[in-house]
């Protein structure tokens, strides 16, 4: 598979503010009663999934973006619980990195949007996606390495499963969740690419 060197799956950025106090304290608790790097990455998944509420099914204020907004506001759409989870990873040296789907909307076809989640690099198996999206009725995202279970699945010709391993979120995600403050709004905008703009942009191409 060709990706990046693993290095640039551990970097801090704006968005990803691993080194955020709030989220090294936090990474610090998850990994002390976890002995494994798979444990630790079972541990941080488990816990933004179930922990930070997603904007829709909670109907919850703000729109977060920054991995520490995530965590100081619990609350995201599944593009933030990404950059939330990648920020505990990292800061655990666990290298992690963001895929996208684009997926129906309302399951019945036009209109798409993109749909965000995580790669983690597991010394045993390389990387490994998982959906921290926030499970629900029809929703069942889980850690089951090597077994992938993500939170949604491709149903229609216009919608795929990016193989691309980003290091960084998608600019269309990160200026889509900085333009919109309450989730209501942001519902009616959702982030999207058309599979010919996805290739344009690499995601079609397995790694990164």
């Amino acid at each position: 598979m060709k990706t990046k060197p693993l290095s640039a799956y551990l970097a801090i950025s704006n968005i990803i503010d691993w080194q955020h106090p709030n989220i090294l304290a936090l990474a610090q608790h998850i990994s002390q009663d976890n002995n494994s790097i798979n444990a630790i990455a079972k541990a941080c998944f488990e816990w933004v999934r179930d922990e930070i509420h997603h904007s829709v099914d909670y109907q919850m204020n703000p729109v977060t973006c920054r991995a520490s907004d995530v965590l100081e506001h619990r609350t995201g759409y599944c593009y933030a619980k990404s950059h939330l989870l990648a920020a505990l990873l990292r800061a655990n040296n666990i290298p992690a990195g963001f895929c996208y789907q684009r997926l129906s909307i309302d399951d019945q076809g036009a209109p798409f949007s993109l749909h965000g989640f995580n790669t983690v690099h597991l010394p045993d198996m390389g990387w490994y996606r998982l959906d921290p999206r926030g499970n629900r009725t029809g929703v069942n995202a889980q850690f089951t390495p090597p077994q992938e279970q993500l939170a949604f699945a491709v149903q229609f010709a216009e919608e795929a499963t990016f193989p691309a391993i980003l290091p960084e979120p998608l600019p269309v995600v990160v200026q889509a969740l900085n333009a919109y403050t309450t989730w209501d709004d942001m519902l009616t905008h959702l982030p999207d690419v058309s599979l010919v703009e996805a290739e344009q942009l690499g995601l079609m191409v397995e790694g990164s």
